[in-house]
């Protein structure tokens, strides 16, 4: 059974989810990809897991790097489980970019195993946003592309954590932040 849980913040409602035990979901209003990998006939209750998950939250938004104590289990594939942990070990203000992170996952014997758009499209489709950091990543010379929440959002969290915004470029805007 899946449960969720709605919370507010600096950025908008965001519905948590969980199977009991685990972190399942964490997805910000109207995001793209929002509550895909909840089943039909998940119901609202307050887990333990959410009231952690809220407390990391509140200290995150109150500027603080928190440590992860609780248990998290996004769904994916196998490919997108190994970004998603490259996601995790993104230190707290920092940015790495997509190309990065495929050459981090390059096959044995330096042989490419994926190509930045298909990190892309697992970081798009990260199931726990903000605690699983996809904000952290941004394209080539610093675009501030591919967030699933919103280049708003996205600018919100890295500010948050005193990112060095400076460098950072919205392409569609054609403007430097």
């Amino acid at each position: 059974m899946d449960y969720t849980h709605t919370v507010k913040s600096p950025v908008g409602l965001l519905t948590l989810a969980g199977d009991g035990d685990n972190l399942t979901g964490l997805w910000v209003e109207g995001q793209k990809h929002f509550g895909v990998t909840l089943k039909p006939g998940h119901m609202e209750h307050r887990l333990p897991v959410f009231r952690k998950a809220e407390e990391w939250l509140e200290r995150y938004f109150a500027g603080e790097n928190p440590a992860i104590d609780f248990s998290l289990a996004p769904f994916g594939s196998p490919f997108r489980q190994a970004v998603w942990d490259i996601l995790l070990k993104i230190p707290y203000g920092q940015v790495i970019t997509y190309g990065d992170i495929a050459r981090q996952l390059m096959a044995p014997g330096g042989r490419p195993s994926s190509s930045a758009r298909a990190v892309g499209g697992a970081v798009g489709h990260n199931p726990i946003s903000i605690i699983i950091p996809c904000h952290r990543v941004v394209g080539t010379g610093g675009n501030l592309t591919g967030y699933a929440g919103g280049l708003r959002v996205k600018t919100t969290l890295l500010t948050l954590e005193k990112a060095d915004m400076d460098d950072f470029y919205i392409p569609s805007k054609g403007t430097a932040l």
